[in-house]
């Protein structure tokens, strides 16, 4: 199972480079400007390392403590992940999600319509995958939630008591995963709007992350919520910063980050909304 999810994204993305291996070079559906992008890139990955920071400054339970967690503290809807603990699903939802974070802009290259524009994706795909560690590493290291395996006696003293063990919400495996097979099949939609092998493209890049979720689940390190809000987090960010960079000429509509200095002096940020008439 630890191999059949990234096997699945793959061939549902080789599936829909085959048609396509003699087409000439397609226009970039998006607009990308190294002038703005990078800061933004530059940016989220501050804002990444300021999440870690926080981690770090976070605090584990001692014995004592870690006697009195009580499994009724637990909302309903979670409660029946309490106590779990398995090293072998942990080992699996790593494989999954490390191996989906190399192969979605890996796959992409063999798609020829991708493959010409391959830079400006793996642009994209920084940007996109630092802003997911942002707002992950900000959640958790603002946040304490025990993790579920701390409500039974699985795992080492030295994890059981470790600050990393308060890092339950959000599901950053799950978060991540999903960021990088939703982005994948974005590119994919977008620079391929007439392919057949769109929804199983879309569906691969559905199954994957939910199969992180459930061994992270059955590892103790998640309970359900933590990996839903992560999993929805993930696909949303995946999918939305490439939409933000949609040029007009493809949907009649886009969105583009712009900065600058205005004529008195000051900074501005935002969005330009363009509508092709």
């Amino acid at each position: 199972m630890k191999l059949f999810a990234p096997l699945l994204l793959s061939g549902a993305l080789l599936v829909g480079a085959a048609p396509c291996a003699s087409a000439q070079q397609a226009p970039s559906p998006y607009r990308t400007r190294f002038a703005i992008d990078a800061p933004i890139t530059v940016g989220m990955g501050a804002a990444s390392g300021l999440g870690l920071y926080l981690v770090q400054q976070k605090s584990g339970l001692n014995a004592e403590e870690l006697a009195a967690l009580d499994k009724n503290d637990v909302p309903k809807i979670d409660r029946f992940a309490a106590g779990k603990y398995s090293e072998s699903a942990q080992l699996k939802s790593d494989y999954l999600c490390y191996g989906s974070l190399v192969a979605a802009p890996g796959l992409l290259a063999l798609n020829p319509a991708v493959r010409g524009r391959y830079g400006q994706v793996m642009g994209l795909y920084l940007q996109t995958m630092t802003t997911t560690a942002a707002v992950f590493t900000l959640t958790v290291g603002s946040v304490t939630r025990y993790r579920p395996f701390l409500y039974g006696s699985g795992g080492k003293e030295n994890r059981r008591q470790s600050k990393i063990s308060t890092n339950s919400f959000f599901a950053g495996h799950t978060a991540h995963a999903a960021t990088a097979t939703f982005f994948a099949a974005k590119v994919f939609n977008d620079f391929n709007p007439d392919s057949p092998a769109r929804p199983f493209v879309w569906g691969a890049a559905a199954v994957i992350p939910a199969a992180v979720g459930y061994y992270r689940l059955q590892a103790g390190k998640h309970f359900v919520t933590d990996n839903i809000v992560g999993y929805a987090i993930g696909a949303t960010v995946g999918v939305v910063v490439p939409q933000l960079h949609k040029t007009a000429n493809r949907n009649g509509l886009s969105f583009t980050p712009v900065q600058g200095i205005n004529a008195n002096g000051y900074a501005y940020s935002g969005l330009l909304l363009t509508k092709r008439l």
